[in-house]
């Protein structure tokens, strides 16, 4: 099992005070990782630390937007300076917007693309000029969507930029490899999260969810965890530029 311990590796993951982000912080941890959780908001990152620290985690805090340029800039500079390098980053925080196009704001649009991709490009690529520097090579893994490959209705500025991680990932790993980078993408399938209580709430599309998955049934976050160690491990070494959809076969019978 040694192709997939993560011992001696330090993970940056987006977003992740809650949901997807915080499944995959507690496993990377868990398989041995240091993993920096990150949130916009100070008091839920210091929370989930205090609370992953209780079970015996390696784990420490980074409060910033992702989606604002000058705060990532300064969350690297002040890693730097602690000389804290990461190894894995994971692309996680994400946010969502459901309105049909034609009622569509521009503000609206550029807040979901902006936090979605835009994002998962400044950070990514904060955090691969210093991979590059230190020539070991690391693992970005961006979190994509099954909308990365199937659009839904009135979610339009979601399923571009889930569209777009896939595509980024792929640019990534045409740019990086050669540095020993490999950039992949996670796409969930529908997961029980915060995010999409609505939807599992609502007695119609949870329905029609259970109906289209042949699982029959919504993913739980920590179905995504082994995927996440297999994109953060030396086991996908000669992994680049995929996608790994984690959906319960939902793709397979469209």
């Amino acid at each position: 099992m040694s192709l997939f311990t993560l011992t001696g590796k330090t993970a940056l993951i987006t977003g992740s005070a809650r949901g997807i982000g915080l499944a995959m912080a507690e496993g990377l941890a868990a398989a041995g990782a240091h993993v920096i959780v990150n949130s916009r908001q100070r008091v839920s990152v210091d929370a989930v630390v205090e609370q992953l620290k209780a079970k015996g985690l390696q784990v420490s805090s980074a409060a910033f937007d992702v989606a604002q340029e000058d705060q990532v800039l300064s969350a690297f500079d002040g890693f730097d300076k602690a000389g804290v390098a990461i190894d894995i980053l994971i692309n996680n925080a994400g946010i969502q917007h459901r309105q049909p196009m034609v009622e569509l704001s521009l503000k609206d649009w550029h807040r979901v693309m902006d936090t979605n991709i835009t994002a998962a490009f400044i950070v990514g690529r904060e955090a691969a000029k210093r991979m590059i520097a230190r020539g070991k090579g690391g693992k970005i893994i961006n979190i994509g969507s099954l909308t990365s490959q199937a659009a839904r209705p009135t979610i339009a500025p979601y399923t571009v930029a889930k569209g777009g991680i896939k595509m980024l990932s792929r640019a990534m790993a045409a740019e990086w490899a050669q540095f020993n980078i490999q950039a992949n993408s996670i796409g969930p399938g529908y997961i029980m999260t915060d995010m999409n209580k609505p939807l599992m709430e609502n007695a119609q599309f949870d329905a029609w969810v259970k109906s289209s998955n042949p699982a029959q049934r919504w993913g739980k976050p920590d179905e995504l965890v082994g995927t996440a160690i297999y994109l953060a491990s030396e086991a996908s070494n000669y992994v680049n530029g995929q996608i790994i959809y984690v959906d319960g076969g939902w793709l397979s019978v469209l």
